[in-house]
């Protein structure tokens, strides 16, 4: 007869096994952050979820404190600036940015991150306005051009058009 324990030990160990099956199904996405200057900042990985992305970002050798950051709706990062990243990801026109403003439309908006003195931060965000790959009203991240995510150079005040105040583009992620 087979133990008590050899029986949750198997089972254990099987869910182990599959773990990896159940993450690839969900979906992921990710990439290295880069600076103005080329140089890695850090990394970002989008998992896909039943009604939006998991965001995990972890970030080095950025200036401390708050910092905007929006998903893109164009996979390329060309330093220095990032303009080829696009405008924010957005399924419709015009785009009205901003968390806390009652008209607000902007696909591609985020809660603002927070970097420490050391210019390391790692955080989780959720997002319920986009998809990673999935067709249908919330746009998908993994579309025919891709997508990415940047970091701006100041916090996001969720209200002001068209960024929020963020200003520059000081790090940016290809999604793959």
């Amino acid at each position: 007869m087979i133990s008590v324990r050899l029986m949750l030990m198997t089972g254990f160990m099987y869910g182990i096994a599959t773990l990896p099956a159940f993450a690839a199904a969900a979906g992921s996405a990710s990439g290295e952050l880069i600076g103005a200057d080329g140089g890695s900042r850090g990394t970002v990985q989008v998992t896909g979820a039943p009604k939006g992305v998991l965001v995990r970002i972890m970030t080095k050798g950025l200036p401390p404190g708050w910092h905007g950051v929006h998903f893109h709706e164009k996979g390329d990062c060309t330093a220095p600036k990032f303009t080829t990243a696009g405008g924010h990801v957005h399924t419709a026109k015009p785009v009205v940015h901003g968390l806390m403003h009652a008209e607000a439309n902007d696909d591609g908006d985020l809660p603002n991150i927070f970097i420490g003195p050391d210019g390391a931060g790692t955080v989780e965000l959720y997002s319920t306005l986009v998809s990673l790959s999935e067709a249908g009203r919330r746009p998908a991240l993994l579309d025919s051009d891709g997508s990415s995510l940047v970091i701006h150079a100041s916090p996001d005040d969720y209200r002001t058009q068209p960024i929020g105040g963020a200003g520059d583009r000081i790090a940016c992620a290809v999604l793959h």
